[in-house]
């Protein structure tokens, strides 16, 4: 049986076989750019115009900012898609609908879909599709034919040329700028809010809480020329932090539309009320296009938010947590979590990175406080030799230790730390998600 555009169609995948599928193709594309995405989109008939969406981008919080906003809109009563990165234990969890992931029926079964028609695709001129192009494909149908009320959709890499950026939301969100992936996205800040900035569609408003000038110039400069109303942090709103433990915050947020006196997450790190903030306002921005949001489902939603995998404690004495901190920008925010919530508590950290991050960064902002860094590798092809990230942590720890795996890095870890200490796993969502797999 032929199908879009000469695809031809194939017998259905299970759910081992889809999953094999997708990690068979390739990170990124031969050719940077929205054509195979849209080649792909409209063989399905454009599924993403069928999507009332918030678009999040930006370098940190991006993935929480995500998933605050669907948790309240959930409290709220919506039908709400979520598209989420990374995963810790299945892919499924980047696709999901009332937070709970796509089932592994629909994922095989879309897959089996798009299969022919992403390698037909291929064959047209277009390339072969990313392993991400697919991704976004399966959860643009998945979205549209639930369907969703609204979708919460995170960018995967960067902006102008993320696959997502076919979509025309009802409003956008960039966290911050930073740098990172500096191979791909430029080396400079201004470069990156470049890449950033381009998912500003032409009159969709904007929340940002970029503080970085060079970063916010970009896109007050964007914002601007698309004629896209522009809500920033600090000035059109702000967060005023008023308590803060292992287990929660409590804050405030005005914004042109309200003020909301004393909300809470049960999230750890100051960094979490701006994250928080930054999804308020854009909450309270989509009230003024007509969506409005309670103020008890706000709440409701804000102190039901879970978000695995940062600052997550998974035992006590000694106290274990992960962080998928990766980047210069995110390690730094967790040293200074780790700093507040531990205090002069003796830190062991166990840390491994990927390939295409710096290492050196990474280390240079959570090593100075360790009395112990034990440098290990998840077990990813991504993953950098542990050797390079001792030798980095070297300069800043006078105890460094390299083991592997990660499970028996954790081990050491435990068998070191008194009951008073503290262990940190971080540096990538692929070393923590082995962690919460090994015993403690």
């Amino acid at each position: 049986m032929t199908l879009y555009g000469g695809a031809t169609e194939t017998e259905p995948m299970n759910l081992d076989e889809a999953t094999a599928y997708l990690a068979s193709l390739s990170r990124f594309g031969m050719v940077l750019g929205l054509e195979r995405i849209e080649a792909l989109c409209e063989r399905f008939d454009h599924p993403e115009r069928r999507l009332r969406a918030l678009h999040v981008g930006g370098t940190k919080g991006k993935g929480s900012v995500t998933t605050m906003l669907s948790y309240v809109l959930h409290a709220v009563g919506k039908r709400v898609g979520t598209f989420v990165k990374p995963h810790l234990y299945d892919v499924r969890e980047r696709v999901q609908v009332d937070l709970e992931p796509i089932s592994g029926d629909d994922f095989a079964a879309l897959l089996t879909e798009i299969r022919p028609v992403a390698e037909a695709v291929a064959t047209q001129g277009f390339g072969t599709p990313t392993e991400f192009e697919v991704k976004t494909l399966l959860m643009f149908l998945h979205f549209a034919r639930t369907p969703v009320d609204l979708a919460v959709i995170e960018v995967g890499l960067g902006g102008t040329y993320d696959s997502t950026n076919v979509l025309d939301p009802l409003l956008s969100v960039i966290t911050n700028v930073s740098l990172d992936h500096v191979e791909r996205l430029g080396h400079t800040i201004t470069a990156i809010a470049e890449q950033k900035a381009g998912i500003i569609k032409p009159g969709r408003p904007v929340v940002t809480a970029a503080r970085h000038p060079e970063a916010l110039a970009v896109i007050e400069a964007t914002a601007a020329a698309q004629g896209s109303p522009l809500w920033r942090l600090g000035r059109e709103f702000s967060a005023e932090r008023h308590g803060a433990s292992e287990g929660g915050q409590r804050f405030s947020v005005q914004t042109p539309v309200a003020t909301h006196r004393d909300l809470q997450i049960p999230l750890a790190g100051a960094f979490q009320v701006e994250n928080a903030a930054t999804a308020v306002a854009a909450l309270d921005c989509l009230a003024t296009l007509g969506e409005p949001v309670g103020e008890d489902a706000l709440r409701r939603g804000l102190a039901a938010v879970r978000i695995p995998g940062r600052l997550e404690v998974l035992r006590r004495r000694p106290t274990l947590l992960i962080d998928g901190a990766h980047n210069a920008a995110s390690a730094g925010a967790l040293a200074q979590a780790l700093a507040e919530l531990y205090g002069e508590q003796r830190l062991i950290l166990v840390l491994g990175v990927s390939e295409d991050h710096s290492a050196a960064d990474v280390v240079a902002a959570l090593a100075p406080r360790a009395a112990v860094v034990i440098a290990t590798a998840a077990d990813n092809p991504r993953a950098l030799d542990p050797e390079q990230v001792a030798a980095a942590a070297r300069q800043h720890t006078a105890e460094v230790r390299v083991v592997t795996p990660v499970a028996a890095a954790v081990r050491e870890a435990l068998a070191l730390a008194g009951p008073d200490d503290v262990i940190c796993v971080t540096g990538s969502f692929f070393v923590i998600a082995e962690v919460e797999r090994t015993p403690a």
